[in-house]
């Protein structure tokens, strides 16, 4: 039995979000890198005029030191760029944490970070332009993505042929914030397990904290179960995702559900479709549903082309609106 934290506790959803990056200086003690990506391309709809968009660009930085005796102390800061309209909110946080690593005694972060929660339910968040959206609900307050003021811990055990076990741990502290009908959030907990058997992975995660949810004091839970097969982006990769939230946003509990499965060819022409809906099961009625076929492609190892449809599959009762289809095209370009 062999513990391998790189291989084993940093999970395959956290390099899903990672970007290439320039390693600027390495003395072997101590390295600096800069990362990020920057896309543009059009994006209407049927309801829509025609635009130009930009998805998710960022610019990052980040810095290693090797303490000795196996640990490794790295800091990170990464900022999301309105490349499009400039002004005073030009650049605002996406991450920024300082963690420990030992390859036997696990990983320690403390910051605004990937929760552990992300590593299971971000497996069929992949595509370039239509993909996981419900996840984003309060994310930063609830810790279902990028969660604020984390504390996490993470480590894995590796037995061989039989498979992999990883573990993570997260919290974060009370504080006030208005999304939805919350208003103020107190301390939260949560926990991810992961069990990888060749290209095949099972994943749970369980998140709980009290929350002030339309002037009463609730129990705010998510959970989500999750399996994977393959790795994105080469041959096929196929992911489920099925997570249950009560009091979060502005519903006392949904069921959501989220299916991926693409295909990579050789020459890196990868097509996907995936399917997403989200549920009030309180009323039984579906509050939306899509579903969105894509293509990406590799024109050189850091330019990538993307194009996708999604169908607007529609909601019940008070959520019918008018549906609204709507595709993307565009570039990425990774530096």
């Amino acid at each position: 039995m062999k513990k391998t934290l790189l291989a084993v506790a940093v999970p395959a959803a956290l390099f899903a979000n990672a970007v290439s990056a320039v390693e600027l200086y390495n003395d072997e003690v101590n390295t600096f890198a800069v990362g990020g990506h920057v896309s543009a391309g059009l994006a209407g709809s049927e309801e829509g005029d025609t635009e130009v968009n930009s998805v998710s660009p960022r610019i990052n930085i980040e810095a290693t030191r090797d303490l000795g005796n196996g640990f490794v102390v790295d800091a990170k800061a990464e900022w999301a760029l309105d490349m499009l309209d400039g002004g005073d909110n030009s650049f605002t946080t996406r991450l920024g944490y300082l963690g420990l690593t030992h390859e036997a005694y696990g990983r320690t972060v403390v910051g605004t970070q990937w929760a552990p929660y992300y590593d299971v339910a971000g497996v069929a968040d992949l595509p370039i332009a239509f993909a996981n959206e419900f996840l984003y609900t309060d994310h930063g307050n609830i810790g279902t993505g990028r969660a604020d003021k984390m504390v996490s811990y993470r480590n894995g055990v590796d037995f061989g042929d039989s498979g992999a076990l990883s573990i993570g741990l997260g919290w974060q502290g009370a504080h006030s914030d208005t999304v939805g009908s919350i208003t103020s959030y107190g301390e939260r907990a949560q926990i991810a397990l992961s069990y990888k058997v060749m290209d095949f992975s099972l994943n749970y995660a369980y998140n709980t904290g009290h929350v002030t949810f339309s002037g009463k004091q609730e129990d705010a839970t998510a959970q989500v179960i999750s399996a994977s097969y393959g790795s994105y982006g080469k041959g096929l990769y196929i992911a489920g995702v099925y997570a249950q939230n009560e009091f979060i946003g502005d519903f006392e509990k949904t069921n959501n559900y989220e299916f991926l499965a693409a295909y990579a060819l050789a020459n890196s022409l990868n097509f996907s479709v995936n399917f997403e809906e989200v549920e009030n099961d309180k009323l039984n009625k579906t509050v939306s549903s899509t579903s969105a076929l894509q293509v990406e492609y590799n024109f050189l190892s850091n330019v990538v082309g993307y194009a996708g449809y999604q169908f607007d599959l529609g909601g019940d009762g008070i959520y019918d609106t008018k549906k609204d289809d709507m595709w993307m095209f565009g570039g990425r370009v990774y530096f």
